[in-house]
Parts: structure tokens; C-alpha cells; sequence
């Protein structure tokens, strides 16, 4: 078990690319849905706190219309007083006013969960670490287009970034804003 702390007042919950074309297609080790409904469940606990919430989406430059699917996926969007980012490129940080928008609210550390981990996720976290930000990784809140990519990032790349914990140890280790 992970023990750490996370106040909620400096911790934003970064949800990468819940959209139903990418929660439908075939991951590993979980399927979309239930990285979806894992998300869901984290982004409920830390709003119960007084957490920031940001929603990520892609949105490819230069096609007129975007793929359908490409909105959030029902119980992901956003709600009020969350972030929500559009992105054109596989981070959430890159040509976004992602890191702009969370130094003005004061965010110190992003917890990152979604899809896919080796490609939203990862290069949203490492951007996130150059950034300065201190990074939490809920594993079993997000999942690859490969287990074995999914498996090394979660045990080779993430702990030497920040820390990995389960969506249990994360609801646990908000503490509510005194």
C-alpha cells in the first residue's frame, strides 16, 4: 500500500481522453468501460473535497470534423467548476493552456488517469514532471492498447516520475481542505 497525502486545494485530477471512440476501442489490461466508470468514481471523490477536476479531449488540427465520438463519454463530462482542455496533440500540456490554467489555480501535483497509458497518459505525466509538477499515476484507473506496454509504463516509467497508487490509495490520500 501507498501512503502519501494529496491536499485537494493544490491536486487537480487530469482525466485523459474519456471519449467514446477511445473508450470503445480494445485495451488491456481493462477495457475502456471500466477505466470509464473508475474515472468517474475518482473524479465524484475528489470533487467531494473541493478538488479540481480537468477533463482532456483531442481534437486533431486541420480536419474539418472531427471523428464521431470525439465529445466525452456519458458520466465524463465536465461539470461545473472542472477544466476542460481540448487538445491537438497526444499530451494534455502541449499547445493547451493546460499548465497556464493550473498555475493560476495554484495546482502543485496532477493525479493522471485514462486512456491510453502509454500515449495520453505517459506523455501528459512526463510533461507534467518537466514542468515541475509532482505527479501521481492511478494505475488501475487507466489502460493501454497493449497490457506489456501498459505493464512497463505502470512499473518502469511512472515510479521514477511519481507515484503509483490504486484509485483506493488515491480517495484515500485526499485529505479535505481545512
Amino acid at each position: 500500500m501507498t501512503e502519501f497525502k494529496l491536499d485537494p486545494r493544490v491536486t487537480a485530477l487530469v482525466l485523459i481522453d474519456l471519449m467514446p471512440r477511445i473508450v470503445a476501442l480494445e485495451t488491456a489490461p481493462l477495457s475502456g468501460r471500466d477505466v470509464l466508470e473508475r474515472c468517474v468514481a475518482l473524479a465524484k471523490a475528489t470533487r467531494s473535497v473541493g478538488g479540481l477536476v480537468v477533463n482532456v479531449r483531442v481534437e486533431r488540427s486541420g480536419v474539418e470534423v472531427q471523428p464521431e465520438g470525439s465529445g466525452f463519454a456519458p458520466g465524463a463530462e465536465p461539470e461545473p467548476g472542472d477544466l476542460e482542455i481540448v487538445k491537438p496533440t497526444i499530451g494534455a500540456f502541449g499547445r493547451t493552456s493546460l499548465d497556464r490554467e493550473l498555475q493560476t489555480r495554484g495546482i502543485e501535483t496532477v493525479a493522471l488517469a485514462g486512456i491510453a497509458t502509454n500515449f495520453g497518459v505517459e506523455s501528459t505525466g512526463r510533461a507534467a514532471d518537466d514542468l515541475g509538477y509532482g505527479t501521481v499515476y492511478v494505475a488501475d484507473a487507466m489502460t493501454g492498447l497493449d497490457a506489456r506496454a501498459h505493464e512497463f509504463a505502470v512499473t518502469s516509467i511512472f515510479p521514477r516520475l511519481g507515484t503509483v497508487c490504486s484509485g483506493t490509495e488515491y480517495v484515500a490520500a485526499l485529505s479535505p481542505a481545512d
